[in-house]
């Protein structure tokens, strides 16, 4: 049965339609929003790999006045834009904001319509939101229509339709026909609505065939508010409260009007929908109180509920407006209620910078606080009108101006907008339909003008052909079309496998909390106890009891420490010594026999208890760089003295440790930002030179290994374009020191190029040492194993975008990706850095044992069960096994860091402490899991049983007591036991003969003198 054999059908569905509008609901069931996005579990913050559902749909916009130009060409009639970019500076209002510059030619869109079409077929988008410039159409606002309009917008309809591409179209984008405004006051007047009703109705006669998809009106909030009533937007009345509220209630009129229009006349024949889109902010409450979210709420109720409740709930505005604003507010009859009550199809939602942070009013914030969060935004629209479909009909953010093809920021926001948008769809359960980034092009952005740009298209707008070159932001989102979403890809999905028998598991603590106190045995003195008078010990003068060897028995402060790492059931501690607690002066001539003491005992009951120590020499701290204060102070590392000074300490610990030592560290965490160019120079001396003494004297009878770690970061490109600065970045961070030393002996090319170069442009000089002939045998190759430390990733482009941020002497632009988790102190967790950063170890150095020394995360104290640090940890080993399974890099270790919070409050450890107590959080469990299984994956089962290799220590002085003391208290406990026997054995005998009743002789007491008896 066809349409036209049943004239009935289109009345009975314009009927269905019109009574199946949206029900009436509750309105404030979006205050439930704040505290649900307040105890979101863990796992929501994490990346969701996900697609978006079938048939969404993916789009890109534009507003006339901002892209098509042309303001005066082929009849157009002037709109308020028009003229108030235009204005004389003369005419302005006292106080007025100055006019930015105009859009008369902007991106030339009217007169570049196919590069425009080709532009959304590269994207391969689904609609394209534009606006129908009403000037243009109706040059005086009214008829007669302007036939070449006509012409222009048809054959933008036909080439969308040719490309696959749905028109989604805005009537009315703030371009006023001036004459409405010179002649009948513009939106003040209510007779604007039915101007505004016989314009949508010639849009809808000659092209609502091409859409499926119409908007009344955009952003009517800033129309009203900015355009009557504070004056900062065209027409530029600067009329007061009561004026942009009487201009709002036109605008609701206006839409309804045209929503009826096309629900009563055309729904029936062209089967589209309409709508208006409204545009609004996201705010959190400061605190999160009972009453701070209220503010929250009347906050949200005076910019979007102020036109979203009258259309989707009852047609009447928010009562936290009626309450105060009574006075100025107008009054919707009850007739007005159920003329505008459910006039919207879905719900259109723009978000982005158009508004937020730019033109909500701060009194309408109430004392709370912005956010660019989308996500509960939905959430809240979706509970406070009744679930309804979702449009996102614009969003995204903005960069400077001067910002070309690599937008990096712009992409940023893009995707942290849309992963919300994800969230909230998977998570959530909003129904959003389809989603617009705005926009299409660079264009005119109104009151900034042409300072910001907002296109995933590049336009030159000082070249006369205005040609469109797409962006990193644009290459992104043609991708994420693409793949409608973020599907999960494999090198994204964590791997089973296990590490091999031996691997190194370890856990780090940067210095050790040494406690010298010894528990007994310090006293030599002899005391008497008199237990008659003052109970109290007496010493005897003159007598001594033999002087004792101190023991590590002695250190109790040993056993938690130890015991704890046993706990662990890690094969490898890693700590550094303090140089200038054991070497104040930075010699052997004051040296600090308790520390000494202690760390023998340290290291040694390690060895017993089966963990080999891995100990560094040195490591920088903020004070004195980690040096002798006399070394400090005459040049550091600087000063060639210190050379010499650390191979006299380096000999000093290999000959007082080394025999419980079996890995060395020269240098841990050397910082590029605290070291000059000379002192990294005397540094690589003084590791190799170090290297070579263990090398020549200690290795053959101690049989360790000795290298040097490198704090790393992992510095991604933001794009291809970005390679070389990536590339740059690293060299200075890691190749600075590992090149000499795993490379070619000197530094790296890159390095020296750079420098030469900014010493040419630059009136001061920054030049690298040359090392000789006999200085670079001696350092390259100085080395046993790759070790590094590695928490986190960085991005960088070539762009300066954020001078906060940008690194001017590298011309690098430092950024993180806005949805990598973050920890409480803001590190980013970006697990798959770790795997490049070992491929490029390996594919720079060659295949040499690499150990990881640390890697760990804050957790701020969190007691949310420690979830981020057990994703980190199960995420950045899975890594490390791609690295060693796929990668074949020779990795031989992996640690933690670190062992304890004590000391640090970053809240590093795996134990938390408090008051001498020790704590294991989850992560500790679960890296205790993973070692024993030897990776982390497919924890309950694995067939990979690793002996245990008990380490050989001859000398360990150790808590087991010697054979002496053995030999001792095995004579006591054997004349204790024979003593108690005899006691027994007589007892019984006595008892016997008091059985037989022998008699008892009766002694006198014999008195001695003063009167006492014996």
């Amino acid at each position: 049965m066809t349409r036209a054999s049943t004239p009935g059908l289109p009345f009975l569905l314009a009927l269905v339609l019109l009574f199946c509008r949206p029900l009436a609901g509750d309105p404030g069931q979006g205050e439930a929003t704040w505290s649900h996005f307040a105890r979101l579990p863990f796992e929501d913050q994490l990346f969701l790999y996900d697609t978006f559902p079938e048939g969404f749909l993916w789009g890109t916009g534009s507003a006339a006045y901002q892209v098509e130009g042309a303001w005066n060409n082929d009849g157009k009639g002037p709109s308020v834009w028009d003229a108030f970019a235009q204005r004389p500076r003369a005419a302005l209002l006292r106080g007025a904001a100055e006019p930015p510059p105009s859009g008369n030619v902007a991106s030339d869109s009217y007169n570049r319509v196919e590069r425009d079409l080709d532009a959304l077929s590269l994207l391969g988008v689904s609609h394209y939101r534009f606006s129908l410039a009403w000037a243009r159409l109706l040059p005086n606002g009214t008829a007669p229509v302007n036939l070449a309009a006509l012409r222009h917008y048809a054959r933008l309809f036909f080439g969308l339709r040719q490309r696959g591409v749905e028109p989604v179209v805005t009537l009315y984008h703030w371009d006023l026909p001036q004459r409405l405004q010179d002649v009948y006051g513009g939106w003040e007047n209510p007779a604007l609505a039915d101007f505004f009703r016989d314009y949508a109705e010639l849009c809808f006669r000659h092209f609502g065939e091409h859409v499926r998809y119409w908007l009344t009106i955009d952003n009517p909030y800033l129309v009203a508010w900015h355009g009557y009533a504070t004056g900062r937007l065209p027409p530029g009345v600067r009329g007061g409260r009561e004026v942009g509220y009487r201009a709002a209630h036109n605008l609701l009129q206006a839409h309804a009007k045209a929503w009826h229009l096309y629900n009563d006349h055309f729904r029936a024949a062209q089967g589209g929908k309409v709508s208006i889109a409204l545009s609004s902010h996201w705010i959190k409450p400061r605190p999160m109180i009972g009453n701070s979210i209220q503010e929250c709420q009347k906050s949200l109720d005076f910019v979007l509920g102020w036109f979203a409740k009258p259309i989707f709930i009852d047609g009447d505005y928010p009562q936290s407006m009626k309450s105060n604003l009574s006075s100025v507010l107008p009054e919707f009859t009850e007739a007005e209620k159920r003329f505008v009550r459910g006039t919207a199809d879905f719900f259109a939602l723009s978000f982005g910078a158009t508004l937020s942070f730019h033109l909500v009013d701060s009194g309408l914030l109430f004392q709370q606080l912005e956010s660019l969060s989308l996500r509960p935004l939905l959430y809240w629209i979706s509970c406070e009108y009744n679930k309804p479909e979702i449009f996102i009909v614009e969003n995204s953010w903005f960069v400077s101006g001067n910002t070309k093809t690599e937008d990096s920021k712009y992409k940023n926001y893009l995707k942290d907008f849309i992963m919300d948008t994800l969230k909230a769809i998977r998570y959530d359960g909003v129904t959003v339909i389809g989603y617009t980034v705005w926009s299409l092009m660079d264009g005119y952005e109104w009151l900034r003008g042409y300072n910001i740009r907002r296109g995933l298209f590049y336009v030159d707008f000082q070249s006369q052909d205005k040609n469109l070159m797409l962006k990193s932001s644009g290459i992104f989102y043609q991708k994420l079309i693409e793949d409608n979403g973020f599907p999960l890809v494999p090198e994204n999905q964590p791997i089973e496998g296990t590490f091999p028998c031996g691997f190194a598991w370890g856990i780090t603590q940067s210095f050790l909390q040494a406690d010298t106190t010894q528990s007994q045995y310090l006293d030599p003195n002899v005391y008497v106890w008199d237990i008659y008078q003052t109970k109290e010990l007496i010493k005897v003068d003159g007598t001594s009891a033999l002087n004792r060897k101190p023991h590590c028995v002695d250190l109790a402060a040993l056993r938690l420490q130890i015991s704890l790492l046993q706990e662990m059931h890690v094969t490898h501690f890693h700590f550094s010594l303090t140089w200038p607690l054991i070497l104040p002066l930075g010699n052997e001539t004051l040296v600090n026999h308790s520390l000494l003491f202690y760390y023998q005992c340290f290291v040694s009951e390690l060895l017993r208890v089966n963990i080999t120590p891995v100990v560094a020499l040195w490591q920088p701290t903020a004070e004195n760089q980690g040096l002798p204060l006399p070394l400090a102070e005459h040049g550091g590392w600087e000063n060639r003295q210190t050379v010499e000074a650390f191979i006299e300490y380096a000999k000093f610990c290999f000959e007082k440790l080394g025999q419980y030592v079996k890995f060395w560290i020269t240098m841990s965490d050397p910082s590029e930002n605290t070291l000059t160019y000379e002192g990294a120079h005397n540094l690589l001396k003084a590791h190799a030179k170090a290297w070579h003494l263990y090398d020549k004297t200690f290795r053959k009878t101690q049989k360790g290994k000795i290298s040097i770690a490198f704090h790393t970061i992992w510095v991604e490109p933001f794009s291809k374009n970005d390679y070389s600065a990536a590339q740059r970045v690293l060299e200075f961070k890691i190749g600075w020191l590992a090149e000499p030393i795993f490379g070619t002996g000197d530094y790296p090319d890159v390095m020296r190029l750079w420098l030469h170069q900014k010493n040419s442009l630059s009136s001061h000089s920054s030049h690298l040492p040359y090392f000789s002939e006999e200085e670079r045998n001696l350092i390259h190759g100085s080395f046993d194993f790759f070790a590094l430390s590695h928490y986190t990733t960085l991005l960088v482009s070539s762009v300066n975008e954020d001078s906060a941020n940008y690194d001017h002497f590298l011309e690098v632009q430092k950024q993180n990706d806005i949805t990598w988790v973050k920890s409480p102190n803001r590190t980013p967790v970006v697990p798959w850095g770790l795997r490049k950063l070992l491929t490029w170890v390996k594919n720079k150095y060659g295949d040499i044992p690499v150990y990881i020394l640390a890697s760990g995360i804050d957790d701020g104290q969190n007691v949310d069960k420690d979830k981020l640090r057990i994703y980190y940890l199960e995420n950045y080993i899975n890594e490390a096994l791609k690295a060693y399974t796929l990668d074949k890099v020779n990795l031989r270790g992996y640690f933690v860091y670190s062992f304890s919070d004590r000391g640090d409050s970053r809240s590093y450890g795996l134990y938390r402490y408090l008051i001498n107590q020790y704590e294991p959080k989850p992560s500790m469990m679960h890296y205790r899991q993973i070692i024993d299984n030897y990776t982390f994956s497919g924890l309950e089962n694995t067939d990979l049983l690793c002996p245990k290799e008990l380490i050989h220590c001859s000398e360990c002085d150790s808590f087991q007591p010697r054979r002496s003391l053995l030999a001792f208290i095995s004579f006591i406990l054997f004349s204790f036991i024979v003593t108690v026997f005899l006691i027994t054995y007589y007892s019984k005998k006595i008892d016997r003969r008091h059985e037989y009743r022998f008699p008892v002789a009766h002694c006198p007491l014999h008195t001695l003198p003063g009167g006492a008896q014996k």
